[in-house]
């Protein structure tokens, strides 16, 4: 038997803790579990938040929380779940930045953390308890790695942008008034 390796035992904690969280989480936004919305209380959250359109952006914050907490707790494909999931929690960060940092005021304290902890988990690498390791690292290549990172950046700024522009157009629209009299 291998000897133990604290360090990747370590990762081996780090990523199933994290991953189970994240997949939790995403599981309330897509199937209603552990008293979530599901995705038709998710789209309704999603739309009042200004996210449109609202279906598109509550299936995406699930499957990014869901599907990258599970790889990344599987430790399998561990560079794109890693970015995944943080690209997923970059969008709960621009959602609850108003309220500032403290999560006990709201703020994005808690999905700063999770987004730090799994695109760190992403760049480090799964470690050798991973399913990774079992597949002599198939899809853990450094070009994935990049790419996954590029690619889930890309795809934050895209909504949280769309989002600031569609505030944005909503606050410059003039309250609608009577309608001027025609001679």
């Amino acid at each position: 038997m291998a000897h133990l390796n604290r360090r990747d035992l370590g990762l081996l904690v780090l990523r199933v803790g994290t991953g189970a969280v994240l997949a939790a989480h995403g599981t309330q936004k897509l199937l209603g579990w552990f008293g979530g919305g599901g995705i038709e209380g998710t789209t309704k959250a999603m739309e009042a938040m200004g996210f449109n359109p609202g279906r598109e952006s509550a299936i995406a914050a699930g499957l990014g929380e869901a599907g990258g907490g599970a790889l990344l707790a599987l430790g399998l494909a561990t560079p794109a779940a890693g970015a995944a999931a943080a690209g997923a929690m970059a969008g709960a960060v621009a959602v609850h930045a108003p309220a500032g940092f403290f999560a006990a005021a709201g703020g994005y304290e808690y999905p700063a953390f999770l987004g730090f902890t799994a695109a760190a988990i992403g760049i480090t690498g799964a470690g050798r308890y991973s399913l990774d390791h079992a597949t002599g690292h198939v899809l853990d290549r450094p070009w994935v790695v990049a790419t996954a990172f590029i690619g889930t950046a890309l795809a934050a700024a895209a909504v949280v942008g769309r989002r600031a522009v569609e505030q944005d157009e909503g606050e410059a629209e003039p309250e609608p008034g009577p309608e001027p009299e025609t001679p």
